[in-house]
């Protein structure tokens, strides 16, 4: 594509535009940048912008004479400046599909370095993560990248060019990335998530499923979830490109599972059809939750998909530590385990962490986003000593608790209270209700904004009241 003197508006002056920006200027783009806003702090970012014009306070009108517009990834479908774009036959792209469009070849072969691609509702960043780890442990130069780490754009332009990328890509990256044509892509799940964005459902899906379109070697899936398998049936991949799944029983032919607390590939192997290989075991993931194990089984199916040998799985799931707020140990309180997954924040991601404890005395609650609990309920009353409830919504749990878990004591003891007074407050009626044995599990299954700044203050105040209650 001819850049110079190209007519490009970027919309929004987050992380994300600002990147996509300075990209464009340097390619020789005119560039024009438009937000919403009009705060001091992006007067200040606009003045850093050298040789690029910034629009502040009016984010709607499509400036005259552009040609192309990059989007940061939250701004949804309906807004007025791509509807203009529409109308006039502009392109609109996000800076995943810029990153791809401006891939370089690696000098040894000539061509771009490869995408290794995750989406999903949840689990994404863990799981590319383990996945970087793999690679790195392969002798790969690689990162995370996209959703997660280093951005997208500064992975395809650095200097030193990376052999193979692990891209983390969101529902809204994916939806504004239309050239997208990966090595091997995985959905780890789907559950019903950012739809005020979507519209629908069925939008959501086939927006993860851009993912699998064009796949080189494989389209990876979750056994358990039949709609990721739908998307692989339903996607265009070049020929010889396979459809391979994973999930927690002995796998089948061309599947990754478990077997005898061992992680095991069935799919590539010589003489698949009666022969597996061990490409690590339970104890070497890190936690060993049942999701986090199908994490670690995608991650190796797409390392795998790109030739890493099975001790490089091993050693890489070995060295993986996760993040932050992901159900992580915090202390063992008077033989109570009190476990920090604040990164919980709907509720296909707290089922999952409440599917690896039992019994548990169960924090939740915050902004719900449109979510319904019934199932969330349903599912784990069977694990519940108590709940302990918070935030603006938590009237929504209490009363699918009542309707499917009638005997669980539910309390509220921060009522109109917010930040580390809060969740004081609330660790210590949970230490209250818990016995020995017990897990008390913060998987609030809601985002965390009404009282506190994100997830992760959310899940360092409840370490730190832990962490109070032995003082």
């Amino acid at each position: 594509m001819d850049w110079q003197d190209l007519p490009v508006t970027v919309a929004g002056l987050g992380v994300s535009g600002v990147s996509a920006a300075r990209v464009l200027r340097d390619l020789g783009a005119r560039v024009t940048v438009v937000d919403g806003g009009d705060s001091p702090v992006l007067r200040d970012r606009a003045a850093e912008l050298t040789g690029i014009t910034v629009r502040l306070g009016d984010a709607d009108t499509l400036p005259e004479g552009t040609r192309l517009v990059v989007t940061s990834p939250g701004w949804p479908p309906s807004s007025p400046l791509f509807l203009a774009a529409a109308a006039a036959g502009v392109e609109v792209w996000g800076d995943v599909e810029l990153a791809w469009r401006l891939r370089k070849p690696l000098p040894a072969t000539g061509e771009p370095a490869p995408w290794l691609a995750v989406t999903g509702t949840n689990g994404k960043t863990t799981t590319v993560q383990m996945l970087a780890s793999i690679l790195t442990a392969a002798g790969k130069r690689t990162a995370a990248v996209g959703n997660v780490g280093v951005s997208v754009l500064d992975a395809v332009l650095a200097e030193e060019p990376y052999d193979v990328l692990a891209v983390e890509l969101s529902s809204y990256q994916l939806h504004w990335a239309p050239s997208l044509r990966v090595h091997s892509a995985a959905v780890l799940n789907l559950a019903p998530d950012h739809l005020d964005w979507h519209g629908s459902m069925e939008a959501y899906a086939a927006d993860k499923g851009r993912i699998y379109q064009g796949n080189q070697v494989a389209c990876v899936y979750n056994l358990a979830d039949p709609a990721t398998e739908e998307l692989v049936r339903e996607a265009d991949v070049e020929e010889g490109c396979r459809a391979i799944g994973f999930g927690l029983g002995t796998p089948a032919l061309s599947n990754f599972g478990v077997v005898d607390e061992l992680l095991v590939d069935r799919a590539f192997v010589p003489g698949r059809d009666k022969n597996a290989a061990e490409i690590g075991s339970i104890s070497d993931v890190n936690p060993p939750a049942p999701h986090n194990i199908a994490n670690a089984l995608a991650a190796a199916a797409l390392a795998r998909a790109y030739g890493v040998d099975a001790k490089a799985v091993r050693d890489g799931l070995r060295a993986f530590r996760p993040d932050a707020h992901r159900i992580a140990t915090v202390a063992e309180v008077g033989g109570v385990t009190y476990v920090d997954d604040s990164k919980a924040t709907n509720t296909h991601a707290a089922a999952a962490s409440l599917r690896a404890y039992d019994p548990i005395v169960w924090i939740a609650g915050g902004l719900a986003k449109g979510a319904e609990f019934d199932d969330l309920a349903s599912q784990a009353a069977g694990r519940l000593r108590a709940a302990v409830l918070i935030g603006a919504d938590r009237a929504l749990i209490r009363e699918a608790l009542a309707r499917h878990a009638p005997d669980v004591p539910v309390i509220e003891p921060a009522e109109g209270q917010t930040g580390a007074v809060a969740m004081a407050a609330v660790v210590r009626a949970a230490a209250e209700l818990a016995r020995p044995g017990d897990t008390v599990l913060l998987a609030p299954a809601c985002a965390s904004m009404d009282m506190f700044t994100n997830y992760g203050e959310r899940g360092d105040l409840f370490a730190e009241a832990v962490r109070g209650l032995t003082d």
